[in-house]
C-alpha cells in the first residue's frame, strides 16, 4: 500500500453518518482552545446495522463499534487484563512517589485511566481517544482529550513520566513512528508500557479446530487487517519489542501471557478470567467483529450466524480457548 493511498473500507447497505448531540458529550463543554473542545466533525460517527463507529476522517481508523453496548465489553475486558497481569494496573517498576504525568493512548472507555487516577491521587492523568465515549464523573486528578495517536502529538517533549498503551491492534499504520512520539514525550527515566493482544484462538489439547467458529475469529481480523491497511499480528510479529528498541528505550522486559475464554480451567484465578472473556463475548461479540467482517465480504446474517455458533461453543465449555497477550515495557534512558 502507498504511503498516501487511504485504507480499504466495508461497504454495507446501511453505512450512514449520524450526528451525536454536543451536549451529551462525555467531556462536556470547554473553552475553543482546549484539545479537549469537540467539533462537530469529531462527533460525525458512522453506522454501520445500526452500530456507531468512529468516522472516516483524518488518518484515524479503529474496527470496533464506540456504542454503549461495546463500551459495556470493553469495561468488562479492562477486569480480564488486569486479572491477567496479577490484579495490577501496570508491570513497569514505577517509582510512584516521583510521578507527575501519565498519558493514556488509546483510552477507550477511559477506565484504565481512572483506576490508575483513583490509585494515585496527586498524578494528573490523560486519556486520549479518537471518540469522545469516556464518562463524565471522573477523579479530580483524570481528564480526557480528543488525540489521534496516528498524526503529530500535541504533548511537548519530555513532558510525562509514564505512557500506557493498551489495545491499538489494527488501528496502527507505523508502530515504530508510535513508539518514537512516545519515546519523545516521555521524560528521561521515564516508562512506557505497551499491552496487545493476538486475535487468534489457540488450544493447547486440539479442542480449537480449525474450522470451529473459535478458529475462524482470528482470520477474520487477519484477512481483514491486511484489506484495511493495519495489522492485527502485532503480538505474532514482535512489533513491541522491535519498535521500542528502534525508538531508543532500554531495559526492555516482556511478559507472554495466555489469556483464557470461557469456564475451563481448573485454576481458580485462571477460571474467573476466562468467565470475563467469555462474558465480552456474550455482550458483544458482533461490535467487536462486525466491521472486519464486512472487510471480508460477510453480510449482517452471515456475522449473525457466526455469532451464534461462537457463543454455543464457548457454552458447551468443550473448547479450550484462549488467546495471547503480549506486554512490553522499557525506559527512556537518563
Amino acid at each position: 500500500m502507498a504511503d498516501n493511498e487511504p485504507a480499504q473500507q466495508p461497504t454495507f447497505e446501511n453505512d450512514e453518518a449520524v450526528q451525536v448531540d454536543e451536549a451529551d458529550s462525555a467531556l462536556g463543554v470547554d473553552p475553543p482552545e482546549s484539545t479537549a473542545s469537540i467539533t462537530s466533525s469529531i462527533l460525525q460517527y458512522r453506522t454501520i446495522h445500526g452500530r456507531t463507529y468512529h468516522s472516516e476522517r483524518g488518518n484515524a481508523q479503529y474496527w470496533g463499534s464506540n456504542d454503549e453496548r461495546q463500551s459495556d465489553a470493553l469495561d468488562i475486558n479492562h477486569h480480564a487484563l488486569t486479572l491477567a497481569i496479577g490484579d495490577r494496573l501496570f508491570l513497569s517498576p514505577l517509582e510512584t512517589d516521583k510521578i507527575k504525568r501519565v498519558l493514556d493512548v488509546g483510552t477507550g472507555t477511559g477506565i484504565w485511566a481512572i483506576d490508575f487516577g483513583d490509585a494515585f491521587p496527586g498524578v494528573e492523568v490523560i486519556g486520549t481517544d479518537i471518540s469522545p465515549i469516556q464518562p463524565t464523573w471522573v477523579p479530580p486528578n483524570v481528564k480526557f482529550e480528543i488525540e489521534d495517536c496516528t498524526t503529530e502529538w500535541s504533548y511537548p517533549p519530555e513532558h510525562f513520566d509514564f505512557i500506557h498503551i493498551r489495545g491499538l491492534v489494527g488501528s496502527i499504520d507505523d508502530w515504530n513512528v508510535l513508539f518514537k512520539r512516545a519515546f519523545a514525550c516521555l521524560k528521561p527515566g521515564g516508562w512506557l508500557e505497551s499491552y496487545e493482544i493476538s486475535p487468534v484462538w489457540e488450544s493447547d489439547d486440539n479442542t480449537v479446530s480449525a474450522d470451529s467458529a473459535m478458529g475462524r475469529w482470528g482470520g477474520i481480523f487477519i484477512e481483514g487487517g491486511r484489506k484495511f491497511g493495519r495489522s492485527f499480528t502485532i503480538v505474532q510479529d514482535g512489533v513491541q519489542r522491535e519498535g521500542m528498541e528502534a525508538a531508543g528505550f532500554r531495559d526492555i522486559k516482556v511478559k507472554n501471557i495466555k489469556q483464557p475464554i470461557g469456564s475451563w480451567p481448573k485454576d481458580k484465578r485462571l477460571k474467573e478470567i476466562g468467565l470475563y472473556g467469555q462474558l465480552v463475548m456474550q455482550r458483544d461479540a458482533e461490535g467487536l467483529m462486525m466491521f472486519m467482517a464486512g472487510m471480508v465480504g460477510w453480510s449482517r446474517e452471515d456475522v449473525l450466524v457466526y455469532v451464534a455458533k461462537l457463543k454455543a461453543e464457548l457454552r458447551s465449555g468443550e473448547h479450550h480457548s484462549y488467546y495471547r497477550q503480549k506486554s512490553v515495557w522499557g525506559q527512556k534512558p537518563v
